[in-house]
């Protein structure tokens, strides 16, 4: 689990379609999640300064992960840890599909978002971009928007976007269990 707190940007070494090397300051050993753009990887090898993931044919499907290559920045999160402040929202490193920036206006940056991840969108809810856990601040038939404060622009790839950039969504799980959930009754 994550909190869409993003601790760093990494940057690729190399990706060969099956293993991604991610060059961070995050310690983490062998067999730990790492969310790498919001999408949760399992730590295959660590060696000084790197870690490598496996990436399979599921997650290339459902992310941007796929069309990473080398000198790429990416957001880096450890996994929370058992008495870590959660900071964010409840994330899982599950994307749900993937959207684009749209632009700016009036204050809010907007994002295209697939029919089934929006729908999972409220005002006021929880969105994870890219990994980053974000407020939904304003929604439309086609995306939403959110208020991107200096820090998270700075910390983050989200201050490095243009739009149409593809990006990693992740729906707040929590909706996806009450749609499940009261759909079976």
């Amino acid at each position: 689990m994550f909190t869409g707190i993003v601790r760093e940007r990494g940057r690729v070494v190399a990706f060969d379609g099956s293993r991604l090397v991610v060059e961070t300051g995050t310690d983490a050993e062998i067999g730990d999640s790492v969310a790498i753009a919001g999408v949760c990887l399992t730590v295959a090898e660590r060696d000084d300064g790197t870690l490598s993931f496996d990436v399979v044919a599921e997650t290339l499907d459902r992310s941007t992960l796929g069309g990473l290559a080398a000198g790429d920045e990416v957001n880096v999160e450890p996994a929370l840890r058992a008495g870590d402040p959660l900071g964010g929202h409840i994330v899982q490193g599950h994307v749900d599909g993937v959207g684009s920036l749209r632009g700016s206006a009036d204050g809010l940056t907007w994002f295209d978002a697939p029919g089934d991840v929006l729908r999972y969108c409220v005002e006021k809810g929880s969105i994870s971009v890219d990994g980053t856990s974000l407020t939904v601040a304003a929604l439309d038939d086609a995306g939403f928007a959110v208020a991107l404060v200096p820090h998270t622009l700075a910390a983050t790839t989200l201050g490095t976007l243009e739009p149409g950039d593809n990006v990693n969504l992740e729906a707040d799980v929590i909706g996806k269990y009450v749609e499940r959930l009261t759909m079976n009754r």
